[in-house]
């Protein structure tokens, strides 16, 4: 029997969506990385530092959702534009800070009103069908490879030639402003007003999502995307952590390590999940990516402490001393990471990190678009937008729980205790999946 051919996306509609979300994600990833640095210039505690990097995915809760709804009903081209303007407008605060309330500040404007990429995703539902949905959908993930690829790379470069925290917020708006410019010129409205609903259903963002919780097709979905990403989203959190701890690792190892994932991740949006959706079903692309981040986890987990062959504790420890210091001392003193001792130095612990990466980086690369595509045949086209928005929000609330989660977990029980057991709760994931949504995507095919 042969394979359905799937239609071929429109890539004159998807390129700028594309290229919109790629410049999003240099914006986001360029300040990601020197979040922790703009609040320890202020003199953060370790709960100050946690509390910048929450306000962000905190605020998503509630403004998400909201924005989602508000592009079902009034297209998503306007929506884009509020929410990309809002980004800006966070950035320029976020360079002009002069306090850590500003900082916080920041960051909540940009969560509340920053939708851009459940609004993007919203704009590529509805001009994909069920067949290409997956590979359109993870176009954005393609893209948010890219800026984790690229991001990172500006925002060292931008600090360590400025030696200055404003550059960076200043070069993110920039870059938003770009996507700005994208949305007003070249993007076409993809949500006409004749497929939009008649009236506009708001909910306050905990009662929506609730609302679609409550779904029997869709809670399950959205459970899904909430605990995958809670488990993944600590794993990241907590990587630096373990390498350093672990393997002896400084910036040049995990930024290798990064770019290694970030060209997995592209490899895999770009070439074969369309491909793979077609072939297996989205139910079991779903299945098939949580048991490789459980691998991955568990690869994690067993990575033997053996520092590279040029670390040497004493210039590892000066090192961490030398960069921002009262940074360092909120973020790896408070945790009490304990640097490799010297000796025993060797490429096992290296290869291994690299080898467990690889299965993680796959699983990463399919969970959230095969995940978004199904949540988008079990819901009506005039509530995409909303749909996704709820989807983004729980990913949001899990981003806010996952690092203060792991770090506990890692300080308390040891370093190797999050992957350990995320590796196993990604596994349990994995076998309620088959028995939740792999039965259901069946009995909708058949009744078709």
């Amino acid at each position: 029997m042969t394979e359905p051919a799937a239609t071929p996306l429109d890539m004159r509609r998807v390129g700028p969506i594309f290229l919109m979300v790629f410049v999003d994600m240099l914006g986001l990833t360029v300040i990601l990385p020197l979040l922790h640095l703009y609040a320890a210039a202020y003199g953060a505690s370790a709960l100050d530092v946690a509390l910048v990097v929450a306000a962000f995915p905190l605020a998503q809760l509630p403004g998400v959702p909201l924005m989602g709804a508000l592009s079902d009903r009034y297209g998503r081209r306007p929506l884009l534009l509020i929410s990309q303007v809002t980004t800006c407008i966070s950035f320029i605060l976020l360079g002009l800070a002069g306090s850590l309330q500003m900082i916080i500040l920041s960051r909540v404007l940009d969560g509340l009103f920053g939708a851009n990429i459940s609004t993007a995703q919203a704009a590529l539902a509805d001009i994909t069908d069920e067949s290409n949905r997956t590979r359109g959908l993870g176009i954005t993930g393609a893209a948010f490879g890219l800026g984790f690829i690229f991001g990172p790379l500006i925002a060292i470069i931008s600090y360590e030639l400025s030696n200055s925290l404003a550059v960076p917020a200043f070069t993110a708006a920039i870059y938003s402003f770009v996507s700005i410019l994208i949305t007003l010129f070249i993007f076409r409205e993809t949500h006409p007003p004749e497929r939009r609903g008649k009236r506009l259903r708001l909910a306050i963002g905990p009662l929506l999502i609730m609302r679609y919780l409550w779904r029997p097709a869709l809670g399950m979905l959205l459970l899904l995307m909430f605990a995958q990403q809670l488990i993944f989203f600590g794993y990241e959190s907590m990587l630096g952590l373990f390498t350093l701890s672990r393997l002896g690792f400084l910036g040049q190892g995990n930024a290798a390590l990064f770019l290694l994932i970030g060209v997995i991740l592209v490899t895999v949006q770009m070439r074969y999940i369309g491909r793979w959706s077609l072939r297996f079903g989205d139910a079991r692309l779903v299945t098939g990516a949580l048991g490789l981040l459980a691998l991955g986890l568990l690869l994690t987990a067993t990575t033997p402490a053996q520092p590279h062959p040029f670390y040497v504790r004493e210039l590892v420890a000066r090192d961490l001393l030398e960069q921002a210091p009262s940074a360092t001392e909120t973020l790896i003193g408070e945790l009490n990471v304990a640097l490799p001792a010297n000796g025993n130095n060797g490429l096992g612990g290296v290869v291994w990190m690299f080898i467990a990466v690889m299965p993680i980086s796959v699983g990463a690369a399919l969970i959230r678009p095969a995940l978004n595509s199904l949540i988008t045949k079990r819901v009506n086209p005039s509530e995409y937008g909303r749909a996704l928005g709820v989807s983004s929000a729980l990913v949001s609330s899990a981003n806010a729980l996952a690092p203060l989660l792991a770090g506990l977990t890692f300080q308390s029980l040891g370093s190797t205790a999050p992957f350990a057991i995320g590796g196993l709760l990604m596994a349990a994931l994995c076998v309620l999946s088959v028995i939740g949504v792999t039965p259901l995507s069946a009995r909708n095919r058949l009744s078709r």
